[in-house]
This record gives C-alpha cells, sequence and structure tokens, in this order.
C-alpha cells in the first residue's frame, strides 16, 4: 500500500484511506449539490472536507506532501464522488492531474505552487494562439485559454504555449514539430472571464483566462510528458498526464453512471406509471434494460480496471508502455465514458416525466454525462487509434 506523510502537517494517509474518505463525503457533498450547481462551484465546507481528505493531491508527488496513489485508486475515489455529485469529481480529477506538474519542476518550485495543503493548480486545454517569447531567464507569455475547470479555488495557473524565438519564429524540437511548453504563473497575474455558462458540470466554475507579456521565469515551466523535465522516478509518472485525466474522466462517468441507475431501480420499485396498474419494475422491459444497464457499467470499470493493473505492474517492473497498451488504456477510458452515457440515457428514458423535473436526480446526471461526452477523451477518434493498434497499425496520435 502507498502511504504518505504530508511535509506540510497533515496526516499520515494511504490508498486506502483516500478511498474511505472519498465515500465518506458522498452524504455531505450529495447535500450541496443544487448549491453547487447554482453557485457554479464548489461550495466552502464541501471544499474545505476534500482538501483536509487530501483528494486534490491524489496524484501528487510524495516527497512534496501528495498522495501518489496508484491509478485503480485515484479512479475509484473520482468514482465515488461522481456519484454525489459530478461537478465536484471533475474539479478533483483535474486538480490531481494538474498537480503532477510538481513532478516536472524543481521542489523548491513546487512547494512554491503548493505552499499548504488547500493549494490547487488549475489549467485548461492548450491555447491555439498562446505563445511563450524567449528572454533572458524565462519566457514573455501572452495568450488567452478557453477555460481551466477549479480555476475559482486555484491559486495557480498554467497556460499551454508554443515557444516563440525573440525573432518571431516557432522553435522547433528534433522532429520538426513546434515546441511546447507551459507556464506556470500566479492566478491574481491573470485576467479572468466569467464564461462559464454550460449545460452540466455547471458547478466546476471553467473560467476563461488570459495574460499579456507576462514573464515566467525557467523554473517555473515544464514540457508534459518529457523524460529530460521529469524529475520523479515513481512508477505513477510512467503514465502521462493525458493518460490520467482520462482515467479521472472514466472515473466521473461511470460515477455518473452507477448513481442513475441506483436511483432508477429505487424508483422503478414505487412508481406506476400512468395508464398501468403494475409498478415500473414489473415491466418486462424495464427488467432487461436494467440488466444490460448492470452489464454495462460493470464490464466497462471491469475492463478499465484490469487494463489499469496491467499497465501498473509494467510501470512497477521499470518497462515502458507499448503502443499496444496505451491504445488500450485508451480504448477503456473511452468506452467507459460512452458505456456510462448509454446507462444514463437508458435510465432518463425509462423514468418517463419524472426525469425531467430538477427535484430528481436524473435530470442533472443527463446534462452532466452529456457534457462528459464532449471532453476530448470521449471523442470517437479514440476508437479508431485503438483500432489502429489492434490491426498492427501505428495510432497517428501523440496523445495515445
Amino acid at each position: 500500500m502507498n502511504r504518505t506523510l504530508s511535509q506540510f502537517g497533515g496526516v499520515e494517509q494511504g490508498a486506502g484511506d483516500h478511498l474511505r474518505r472519498a465515500r465518506e463525503l458522498r452524504p455531505l457533498i450529495a447535500d450541496a449539490t443544487a448549491r453547487i450547481e447554482q453557485a457554479r462551484e464548489i461550495v466552502p465546507e464541501v471544499l474545505a472536507a476534500l482538501h483536509a481528505a487530501g483528494l486534490f493531491r491524489l496524484l501528487m508527488p510524495r516527497s512534496v506532501g501528495g498522495g501518489e496513489v496508484e491509478p485503480t485508486t485515484f479512479f475509484a475515489a473520482i468514482e465515488e464522488i461522481a456519484q454525489a455529485d459530478a461537478s465536484t469529481a471533475w474539479c478533483i480529477a483535474q486538480g490531481s492531474g494538474c498537480s503532477i506538474a510538481a513532478a516536472y519542476v524543481a521542489p523548491e518550485v513546487a512547494r512554491e505552487i503548493f505552499p499548504d495543503p488547500d493549494s490547487v493548480l488549475a489549467w485548461g486545454p492548450f491555447g491555439p494562439d498562446a505563445k511563450a517569447v524567449m528572454a533572458d531567464g524565462g519566457y514573455r507569455v501572452t495568450g488567452r485559454w478557453q477555460f481551466a475547470s477549479g480555476i475559482r479555488h486555484a491559486g495557480w495557473l498554467g497556460g499551454h504555449c508554443v515557444v516563440v524565438k525573440p525573432d518571431g519564429d516557432p522553435l522547433l524540437g528534433q522532429d520538426g514539430s513546434p515546441v511546447e511548453r507551459t507556464m506556470l504563473f500566479a492566478k491574481e497575474r491573470a485576467t479572468i472571464s466569467d464564461v462559464w455558462h454550460v449545460v452540466g458540470l455547471r458547478g466546476t466554475g471553467s473560467d476563461a483566462y488570459a495574460v499579456t507579456d507576462l514573464f515566467v521565469p525557467e523554473t517555473h515551466t515544464f514540457t508534459r510528458e518529457a523524460a529530460a523535465d521529469r524529475r520523479e522516478a515513481g512508477p505513477l509518472y510512467r503514465f502521462t498526464t493525458f493518460q490520467l485525466f482520462g482515467v479521472g474522466v472514466a472515473g466521473v462517468a461511470l460515477g455518473i453512471g452507477r448513481a442513475s441507475l441506483d436511483a432508477f431501480t429505487t424508483l422503478a420499485r414505487e412508481k406506476v406509471p400512468k395508464a398501468s396498474t403494475k409498478m415500473l419494475r414489473d415491466s418486462a422491459v424495464i427488467q432487461s434494460q436494467v440488466a444490460l444497464a448492470e452489464a454495462k457499467l460493470r464490464a466497462s470499470r471491469s475492463l478499465l480496471t484490469e487494463t489499469l493493473d496491467g499497465l501498473w505492474q509494467t510501470a512497477v517492473g521499470g518497462a515502458g508502455f507499448t503502443a499496444r497498451q496505451r491504445a488500450m488504456l485508451r480504448l477503456a477510458t473511452t468506452y467507459a465514458i460512452h458505456q456510462a452515457k448509454d446507462v444514463v440515457d437508458t435510465v432518463y428514458h425509462a423514468a418517463g416525466a419524472t426525469a425531467i423535473f430538477d427535484s430528481n436526480p436524473f435530470e442533472r446526471r443527463f446534462r452532466d454525462v452529456h457534457t462528459v461526452t464532449q471532453q476530448v477523451q470521449a471523442h470517437f477518434a479514440n476508437f479508431e487509434l485503438a483500432g489502429q493498434a489492434l490491426l498492427g497499425l501505428d495510432p497517428v496520435s501523440r496523445y495515445v
């Protein structure tokens, strides 16, 4: 079992502790879901409890006070929280993924960014117009990023940029492609725009942010997945941030799916549809739908955890992942997201008019899971990449 002793005065925690604490926090989070959605951010008492449980540090190195848990523990903790509230689980998954930056920068920089147990780093997708112009000792950064989940409770932000020479030409890597680097800077130095008015995952508060000609020291930058920048040797960091973000997204989706199916089975034992004298559970169609939904959740969850366990053993053994292993993880995470979405769709329609009222759990979860599927981790192109690997081809994406 992984164990850690926080250097910031926290209590000793193991992988089982994180999962247990996630489970114990579900009632508190569930009671706050309506307020989280209305506020469009995690409410203070829930946020404090999450920090106390160390849940934003699941993937952070132990050397700087993180949990550094196995990927299956990370997945299970996100899944637990998502059964109570998807937005909260999403913020934890994204915040944990961003905390992997601590494995790439110097320890003193990591402690500057994460000075205490409630410190959070947030970032969003690559900014297409963002650029970091090379300067003495660092970069002059200008860019706008569309959104960063959890930005409202973050103290530092990251901006993924193309590196540009002083003459304006892009810096090219050995393969001839533009060099990208992540710039880390205090949130107070950025301009935040309230743009998060969306269909689902409203409670993530994923606002946009921008900087103009901001100097960022070289010490506060790194290139994601670059072995030359990675300072931590633990097996967790043989996984890419993109892979672990995918695991987190799958955990959110499967948590939504499980909560939706459980809510429906409760409803089916109580509801008598109009023009019927029997409860929902007495319908042969409903019985079949529930059975198939259960199979979809269990099968996709098993595929993902089995795949993760196999990759973990490879990482522990010190070997790198093969192209096929990487593709199978992409397949497992994408498949789990879509199977969860199918389950939510099934029970939403089976619940009838009950599902359209926000006093019931179906309407919010329907919106949330469909927002999850719009994320890059759920794109159908991921199945294409997996198919290429299965057919003996080289997957044509650096994100596999």
